[in-house]
């Protein structure tokens, strides 16, 4: 049989190779990453790959396809297993195990702000801050930040609220917030609150009663006695959440791993308590990438999971992992604290461990029945639409406005296993009509595939199998001439219109040769359908909403001539916002510093529609929309 690239012989190369710790990549004849691996030592690691022992399929396979090797020498094994997590992040080789990102779990975010913020996020961290969790769910995190504004009265609000505020809101009346914004705590002592909510939110309550009791031992001794009470009464707080802790029976700082597998598919799931909190359970299913070991598969998401956020002092695991104390080692510097990794276990711990195997197991079980009834979904519209094969992506594009107001295209896109959420675009309509759906259709379909043909070769640049258009043939007609005038001719187009009884499983599928399915409640091709244009639809609406609120809310002060932001901000902290602003008249906005009579007629004129900003009156019948 002729081989493509010359065969790679691999105990050469590793008799070449030192002794010394370090990482191996295995590449392809075309310059992608097959696999990355970690060493203590380099030349026996890598020849074991190459002796007589049998190899599995998976290896063997992998082995098949290596055109070269490269190794990158360390000082130690930690740098080793380090640097390994971070190649497998950037490179994403095809034989590793992979552990999917967990965006939409919900984190506490406190922001890197001069007086930081404490909230709920989810989503991509974009904000500047510090992330921790994910949590299980949104009521753990609520429960975190009801507990953190009790005992440190970090704020909440957003910083428009924030800096605009001339009195403390009803979280300082009611001792949630120490009200920084308007100079009830000076700097230092919210830098101090915020140190010490981030020993909270950490696990390290131990470190923090420790230190808040030496404060208040030194705030005595210099007879500062009302700091004193105060530290007195955070140090009992925080002493007797301990306490409940220890009559629940629980570890103060705790994370349980449980892993379940069908073949190659495997659901991690994680059972987290801090601070004697039970945060609940949160599953992972990692790519394995043909990977049939559990322990693998363990080893891989304890590596890759507790790289990117801060690992407990204690994580119990169902079973033993490879390089087990390397991987405690790392953790225990990465983190600058012991971690210890425990697997053999009894009493308290051994039933969380049962509580994790359960869960995982069952968790498994859901997710392959719902990945087998979306891959029958699929087989059944590939029929239908009488593709060759199935279709491996699907793109909906839906329009959103209100009356022609804040047009929104959304773009989602599905693979074989479901929503891809990452890919998800929204397209800002402007320069057309209000109103003109087709106009808006074709503007965000030219933006999407324009896009792609200069992307070609990238992720930006895939095309869908199948584009799905939420309309009827006049939004067909707008793709098709869209493909046609781009040269693609790869692409399904189907319309998905309301049948005449406008009712769910009553929808007809419009092709472009003028054909018109109508399949049925009943059938697993148009249910397939529907997820994906409900998912179009609820992407487009809520970013119609928020374009929309976010025109409305805005400022109009800022098409004001004459009001930059120095005036723009005086106005606002006179009156306590833009509501305040627009309910005054001409002679009291003339009080405010820098707004002299005309330019308040000016302002007034503008908020209430009497004239355009900066032009001449008009008859006064101008909506004010």
């Amino acid at each position: 049989m002729k081989q493509a690239t010359p065969a790679f012989d691999g105990k050469a190369f590793a008799r070449t190779l030192s002794t010394a710790p370090g990482v191996y990549r295995m590449i392809s004849a075309d310059d992608k990453a097959l696999y990355v691996g970690k060493a203590s030592a380099l030349r026996s690691r890598v020849s074991s790959y190459f002796n007589a022992t049998p190899k599995s399929a998976r290896i063997m396979s992998m082995l098949a396809q290596t055109a070269r090797m490269e190794v990158t020498v360390t000082r130690t094994e930690t740098e080793a297993l380090i640097l390994e997590n971070e190649l497998i992040k950037s490179l994403r080789p095809r034989y590793n195990v992979l552990l999917r990102d967990d965006k939409s779990y919900p984190y506490v975010l406190l922001t890197n702000e001069e007086w930081p913020r404490i909230a709920m996020h989810r989503g991509p961290r974009s904000v500047p801050g510090r992330y921790f969790g994910p949590y299980a769910s949104v009521g753990a995190v609520r429960d975190t930040l009801n507990l953190v504004h009790k005992l440190f009265k970090l704020r909440s609000c957003e910083d428009s609220v924030f800096a605009n505020r001339t009195r403390p809101c009803l979280q300082y009346q009611i001792g949630r917030c120490s009200g920084p914004c308007v100079g009830l705590v000076d700097a230092d002592a919210y830098a101090e609150s915020v140190r010490r909510a981030v020993l909270m939110l950490e696990g390290r309550s131990d470190e923090l009663t420790d230190e808040v009791g030496r404060a208040m031992e030194a705030a005595s001794a210099r007879l500062a006695f009302e700091e004193a009470a105060r530290l007195r009464d955070l140090l009992g707080s925080i002493r007797t959440l301990q306490a409940r802790q220890y009559v629940d029976g629980r570890a103060a700082d705790l994370d349980v791993l449980a892993v379940a597998m069908q073949g190659s598919a495997a659901c991690v799931m994680l059972l987290a308590f801090r601070d004697g909190r039970n945060l609940g359970t949160r599953s992972f299913f990692p790519r394995t990438n043909g990977s049939e070991s559990a322990e693998e598969v363990l080893a891989a998401f304890v590596s890759q999971y507790y790289g990117e956020h801060l690992p407990p002092g204690e994580i119990v695991l169902d079973r033993d992992i490879p390089d087990r104390e390397l991987i405690e080692a790392a953790l225990s510097h990465a983190g600058d604290r012991r971690v210890q990794l425990r697997w053999n276990v009894r009493g308290d711990r051994a039933g969380y461990l049962g509580l994790a195997r359960r869960n995982a197991q069952i968790t498994l079980a859901s997710e392959r029945t719902s990945h087998a009834a979306q891959l029958a979904r699929a087989q059944d519209l590939q029929t239908m639409l009488g593709m060759d094969e199935l279709p491996e992506r699907i793109e909906c594009f839906d329009i959103s406005h209100t009356m022609g107001e804040a047009a929104v295209a959304s773009c989602v896109v599905f693979d074989a296993e479901g929503p891809v959420r990452g890919q998800y675009r929204r397209f800002n309509i402007a320069g057309i009509e209000p109103g003109d759906d087709y106009a808006a259709m074709h503007q965000a379909l030219s933006r999407r595939f324009k896009r792609a043909i200069a992307a070609q070769g990238k992720p930006a640049g895939v095309l869908p199998d199948i584009l799905l258009l939420d309309g009827g043939a006049g939004q067909v007609a707008q793709a098709r001439a869209v493909l046609d005038e781009l040269d693609i001719h790869s692409v399904v187009l189907v319309g998905v219109a309301k049948g005449p009884a406008r009712r769910p499983g009553d929808e007809d599928l419009l092709l472009p040769d003028g054909r018109t399915l109508h399949p049925g409640a009943d059938s697993p091709a148009l249910q397939l359908v529907q997820q994906v244009r409900d998912e179009a639809h609820r992407f487009a609406i809520t970013g119609h909403r928020g374009r929309r609120q976010k025109a409305r809310s805005s400022s109009r002060l800022e098409d004001i001539p004459g009001i930059g932001p120095r005036r723009r901000g005086n106005l606002l902290r006179h009156f306590g916002g833009l509501g305040g602003l627009k309910a005054a008249g001409v002679e009291e906005i003339s009080r405010v510093e820098g707004i002299n009579a005309a330019l308040a007629e000016r302002i007034y004129a503008s908020l209430h529609g009497l004239e355009e900003a900066g032009g001449a009156p008009d008859d006064g019948t101008r909506s004010n929309g």
